[in-house]
């Protein structure tokens, strides 16, 4: 059961990191780490013009408290050229 958990566990990554990169954004980042940036260059809100990671913000802080802050990946999402 437990390799189950972890295959599953990946996967869920895998799509996050999937979501992030349809968006613009590193594609080795999550999503969390990305809104925990937004979130932190704003001095821990975000700003209004910002609905769409507000709203994902939201509902990650009613799954687990400070989710975003907690899953910033300090060695991703850096700017980056992409040929």
């Amino acid at each position: 059961m437990k390799k189950l958990g972890k295959y599953i566990l990946n996967v869920l990554i895998g799509l996050d990191q999937l979501g992030n990169a349809l968006t613009g954004g590193d594609p080795d980042e999550t999503v969390s780490s990305r809104i925990g940036k937004i979130k932190r260059r704003h001095g821990g809100s975000i700003p209004f013009y910002k609905p769409i990671p507000a709203v994902i913000d939201r509902f990650l802080e009613l799954v687990d408290d400070n989710h975003s802050i907690d899953a910033i990946e300090e060695d991703e999402g850096k700017d980056r050229v992409i040929p």
